[in-house]
C-alpha cells in the first residue's frame, strides 16, 4: 500500500505547482511529504544533512497562498533544497568547513531571497564539498552518495542538490557553478543543471561583487521544472550589482515555442581535455538525435588553447581574494587542496593575470564567431563516469594522470570561460548503469533558446521520466 506522500513525490515540480495553484494540495502537504521522504531515504544518501523542518512547516502554514497563486512566477509553497554555500535565514551555512559549523545566517542571501519572495519553501540544505570541489564530502556533514549506485560519488560541488533531486527528496534545488559545480553533479545524478549567464540569477555578498566566473543557477529533474525555477529566481537584487531584470516572456512560456535550431556542433573533448572512451561514445551517440530534431550536426570547434591554464589562474586569484584572511586565522582547519588554491593565487604574478584575461577575451571573440554559423555547442558534461565514493578526487583519465585535483572536470570550466549559458542534460548510461550527461552551450544571455533545445533533446532521450529513483542499496564501501 502506498502513502499519499508517495504520489506527491512522484509528481514533477510543474505538476506540484499546478496542484498548489488549484488548491488540490497545500504547501504543508508537500512539506510533510518531503520531510517523510528525507527521513526515510536520506539516512544513507546524505544529500540533505541540514534540516529546516520546523521552519518550513511554519512558512507553509503562514504562506499567503492567494497572493502567490496570482503571481505567475510563484512556486506557491513548493519545498526546495538550498545548497550549503547559500545563506538561508535562521539556518547554518557551513560551506562544508568546521570553521563555520555553527554559522547561523541572519538572513537569506540574494539568491534564496528571490526564490522565497516567489513562494519557495526551503525544507533542508544540501551537502557540499569543503569550500569547493568536484566530490561532495566534508568534515562537518560527511559524504554524499550517488543514488544510482551508492558506492559512487554524487559529484560536486552541488552534489547534495543533485542527489536530492534524483532520489526524490525535493522537487527543485539551488546550485552554483564556478568550474562545473552545477553541470557535473547534474550529469552524475541524471538530472538537469543550468549555468546561466552572469547576472541572470542574483548572488549573495560572500562572493566578490564584480566576479563573473561564479554564478548561481537552478537544478531540477527535467527542463520544464528547471524553467519554472528559473522564472522564480531571476531578477535584480540590490546586493548583486551584476544582476539584471528579465525582460520578455517567461521561460516556462518559451518552452511552448516551436523554433528549431539550424546547426549545432559536437566535440567529444574540445580538443584540449582527456576523455574516457565510453563517455565520449555515449555522448556522441546521444547527439545524433539532433538530426531527428532538425538541425545539422557538425564537428566544427573553436580553438580553446590556453583556456584551461587561464581558468586555473583566475580561479586561484578568486580563491585568494575570498579566503586569504580565513587562511591566516584557520589554516589548520582548511583542506590541503583549498590551501593550495589560496597559496597559488597569492603567488600569481601580474603578467600571469594579464595573460589569462587576454586569453579569456580572445576566447569570447572566437565563440562569437562560432555563433555566426552555429546555434549551439555540445560536449560531454564530465570526462568520466561517477567514481568510487571513498576516492578523494580523480587522479587519472583514460590512463592519463591528472596534474591537479580539478583536472578531471576541465571540460566544464573551459566553457565557464566563455560566459555563455550552458545546461547539463542526461543523455544515457554507462555499461554499469551510471548516468551520463552532455552540456549544451548557447549564445550569450541566450537562456531562452537554450532551454527550448534542451527540452527537445530531453524528450528525444527520455531519461527524465525515470525520476525519481529509489537509491540503489548496493554493497556499501
Amino acid at each position: 500500500m502506498t502513502d499519499a506522500s508517495d504520489d506527491f513525490i512522484n509528481m514533477t515540480a510543474t505538476e506540484a505547482v499546478a496542484r498548489l495553484r488549484s488548491k488540490e494540495v497545500s504547501p504543508l502537504d508537500l512539506v510533510e511529504a518531503s520531510i517523510r521522504r528525507i527521513e526515510t531515504i536520506d539516512t544513507e544518501v546524505n544529500a540533505l544533512p541540514i534540516h529546516c523542518f520546523d521552519q518550513a512547516r511554519d512558512q507553509a502554514k503562514s504562506l499567503e497562498l492567494e497572493r502567490h497563486t496570482e503571481n505567475p512566477k510563484s512556486l506557491c509553497g513548493l519545498p526546495i533544497a538550498v545548497k550549503d554555500y547559500n545563506d538561508l535565514g535562521g539556518a547554518v551555512t557551513t560551506y562544508g568547513s568546521p570553521i563555520f559549523a555553527n554559522n547561523v545566517a541572519k538572513k537569506s542571501d540574494a539568491t534564496v531571497r528571490k526564490l522565497e519572495s516567489n513562494g519557495a519553501i526551503a525544507v533542508a540544505k544540501s551537502n557540499v564539498p569543503e569550500w569547493a570541489g568536484g566530490h561532495t564530502f566534508n568534515p562537518v556533514n560527511g559524504l554524499t552518495r550517488n543514488p544510482w549506485d551508492m558506492r559512487k560519488s554524487a559529484g560536486g560541488s552541488s552534489g547534495g542538490s543533485g542527489a536530492a533531486l534524483a532520489s526524490g527528496l525535493v522537487w527543485l534545488a539551488t546550485g552554483n557553478d564556478l568550474g562545473g559545480s552545477l553541470r557535473t553533479p547534474a550529469a552524475f545524478n541524471g538530472v538537469v543543471g543550468l549555468r546561466p549567464s552572469p547576472g541572470r540569477v542574483p548572488r549573495g555578498t560572500r562572493l566578490p561583487s564584480m566576479d563573473t566566473l561564479w554564478v548561481e543557477g537552478p537544478m531540477a529533474r527535467n527542463v520544464d521544472d528547471l524553467a519554472l525555477m528559473l522564472d522564480a529566481g531571476v531578477g535584480h537584487q540590490i546586493d548583486d550589482p551584476l544582476s539584471f531584470e528579465h525582460s520578455g516572456s517567461s521561460f516556462v512560456d518559451i518552452l511552448k515555442g516551436t523554433d528549431i535550431p539550424k546547426r549545432v556542433a559536437f566535440s567529444p573533448d574540445l580538443s584540449i581535455v582527456s576523455m574516457e572512451k565510453e563517455i565520449a561514445e555515449v555522448c556522441g551517440g546521444a547527439t545524433k538525435v539532433f538530426g531527428d530534431i532538425g538541425p545539422a550536426v557538425t564537428d566544427e570547434n573553436r580553438d580553446f588553447t590556453g583556456v584551461l591554464e587561464a581558468f586555473q589562474t583566475l580561479r586561484a586569484v578568486l580563491f585568494a581574494t575570498m579566503m586569504e584572511p580565513i587562511m591566516q586565522q584557520h589554516r589548520d582547519k582548511i583542506a590541503p587542496e583549498i590551501v593550495g588554491n589560496i597559496e597559488r593565487g597569492l603567488n600569481i604574478t601580474p603578467p600571469q593575470i594579464f595573460e589569462a584575461e587576454r586569453i579569456r577575451i580572445e576566447l569570447f571573440k572566437k565563440i562569437l564567431d562560432f555563433f555566426e554559423t552555429h546555434d549551439f555547442l555540445i560536449c560531454p558534461a564530465a570526462s568520466i563516469a561517477p567514481f568510487p565514493v571513498d576516492q578523494r578526487y580523480v587522479t587519472e583519465i583514460d590512463g592519463k594522470p591528472c596534474e591537479t585535483y580539478i583536472d578531471w572536470f576541465s571540460i566544464t570550466f573551459a566553457l565557464t570561460m566563455t560566459a555563455c549559458p550552458t545546461i547539463s542534460v542526461p543523455c544515457g548510461f554507462t555499461s554499469e548503469g551510471l548516468p551520463v550527461g552532455v552540456q549544451i552551450m548557447g549564445k550569450p544571455r541566450g537562456e531562452a533558446a537554450l532551454l527550448l533545445v534542451a527540452k527537445r533533446f530531453e524528450q528525444a532521450i527520455g531519461i527524465s521520466a525515470k525520476l525519481p529513483i529509489t537509491p540503489q542499496k548496493l554493497k556499501l564501501i
